[in-house]
């Protein structure tokens, strides 16, 4: 469970990391099968060039192997304690997020991050439309991620808040131009964890997968987690950025009140 420190930690930057938040027996269970799946059947997919990496293991995505680290994880229970009792949708598809060592060299490429959900004609969804899908990222580390540039999920501090207020003076109509590109309030943090960690974000955090420099493959479970009221608040909780966080106006309300 997350203490109220946790809870305040979560509202101030946007996302918060759980240590251990997942059994090694459900993360090597996960792995053996995303290893099998590379091995044995590798690219699949019909758009090689737009999706080679998010094209591995997609035969896996609604296997319980994935979405239990989820749903019968302390995982549920935590974005619960966030959103609200009985108010995350159960996980039916995870995305099995592997980064291969793409930096081979010492220059490493400036970090460039993205709100989800706006089309760019390559990613199922045509450029100049937007969608605000979910709630929240759960990211779920399947192996350790120790340092920086070794495929991290990478978060700008802050961006949550930052863009709810961007986007009540410019209107949200603003992202079918794209990734707008104003000045953030912080630095990216790239963050590190263990396997087992699990990283839950606002779904209006700014973010990326970090570049890997690294030797090793990193290996993340990456879910999407929605509100049950998330499809009818659709694009309003853009400028009403708590509306579905039941959990976290709970505590913030008593601290403040």
């Amino acid at each position: 469970m997350l203490t109220r420190t946790q809870i305040q930690s979560f509202y101030e930057e946007g996302y918060i990391r759980i240590p251990g938040a997942v059994p090694k027996v459900m993360v090597d269970a996960a792995r053996k099968a995303i290893n099998h799946s590379i091995g044995a059947v590798g690219v699949g997919g019909d758009d090689l060039d737009n999706f080679k990496v998010g094209a591995y293991c997609d035969e896996l995505k609604n296997q319980a192997a994935m979405t239990d680290l989820y749903n019968k994880s302390p995982v549920m229970s935590i974005a619960e304690q966030l959103i609200g009792e009985g108010k995350v949708m159960p996980v039916n598809g995870v995305q099995m997020a592997m980064r291969f060592p793409t930096v081979l060299d010492q220059v490493l490429p400036e970090l460039r991050g993205h709100l989800d959900g706006l089309g760019n004609d390559l990613n199922g969804q045509a450029k100049g439309k937007y969608r605000r899908g979910f709630t929240a990222f759960g990211v779920i580390y399947l192996a350790d991620v120790p340092d920086a540039y070794h495929g991290n999920f990478t978060v700008w501090p802050k961006t949550h808040r930052f863009f709810e207020d961007y986007f009540k003076t410019h209107g949200h109509q603003v992202l079918a131009d794209g990734m707008p590109r104003p000045e953030l309030p912080e630095p990216p943090v790239q963050v590190v964890g263990e396997a087992g960690d699990a990283v839950i974000a606002h779904h209006l955090m700014v973010h990326t997968g970090g570049p890997n420099a690294s030797p090793d493959i990193r290996y993340a479970a990456i879910a999407r987690l929605r509100h049950v009221d998330c499809e009818a608040n659709g694009a309003d909780v853009y400028t009403d950025m708590w509306r579905e966080w039941e959990g976290v106006r709970g505590v913030m309300e008593k601290v403040v009140g």
